[in-house]
């Protein structure tokens, strides 16, 4: 498997948000509901599609570079999810959640968080590399499109806690999760990705230096996703 900053789709590899959006429909009719990566797949299906329609309806000012990012952010995950299928190991990002995805004390909530952090955190990065590769340009020439994109997420996170949060009293009675939902801010993760693409573009000509830097970024992304994942104990 190739490094993850080298990364290349593979032979058949979707060509489009059409194909994209076709691949996540196929597994959340396959998974069921309650997989982890079920649920992350169905909060990361409903930000594609309202990313389409965007694109759609002229709210990107560069409709062609809006499709790449995303295409080529989509194109992460479903690799992940493709490595596990074949029994390979995906980015480290990735690991804690497939491999607790069946685990009965993780709630959904945990799930789809756990999915936004790898994806964000590690993937839109790379992402961001992968697409100023495609178009010929300069990270700073995707930063519209990027923080468009970014806005989508915060509307995902918006309904992902809507759809899956406990009610008030619940929520108060279940302290450990309302510890985990103050951990992680989806804000900090934009904002330290933006850093980490542009880091990785400038250091493009130092390959051994610039797979140095992804991993550390893979792991650190990978430790806060198990975090995230902590079995809890049922609420009374």
């Amino acid at each position: 498997m190739p490094h993850p900053e080298q990364f290349v789709p593979p032979p058949g590899a979707s060509a489009g948000v059409d194909g994209v959006l076709s691949r996540m429909r196929a597994l959340d009719a396959a998974l069921p509901p309650r997989d982890g990566i079920a649920v992350f797949n169905r909060a990361y299906l409903a930000v594609t599609e309202e990313v389409d329609r965007h694109i759609g309806t002229g709210r990107f000012d560069d409709p062609r570079a809006a499709v790449t990012l995303d295409v080529r952010f989509a194109e992460r995950y479903l690799a992940a999810v493709d490595a596990a299928t074949a029994d390979r190991r995906p980015p480290a990002c990735w690991r804690p959640l497939f491999q607790l995805r069946r685990h009965p004390g993780v709630r959904p909530l945990q799930f789809a968080l756990a999915g936004i952090n790898a994806h964000v955190g590690h993937d839109l990065a790379l992402a961001v590399v992968d697409a100023c590769r495609s178009l010929g340009c300069e990270p700073a020439e995707l930063e519209d499109e990027f923080d468009r994109v970014g806005d989508l997420l915060v509307a995902l996170e918006e309904r992902v806690h809507e759809d899956l949060t406990p009610g008030p009293d619940l929520l108060r009675i279940a302290d450990p999760l309302t510890h985990l939902l103050g951990s992680w801010s989806l804000e900090r993760a934009r904002e330290a990705t933006w850093s980490a693409a542009r880091a990785l573009w400038a250091l493009r000509r130092l390959p051994d230096v610039a797979g140095e830097f992804t991993d550390r970024l893979d792991a650190a992304v990978g430790f806060a996703g198990r975090m995230l994942l902590t079995p809890l104990p049922d609420t009374p």
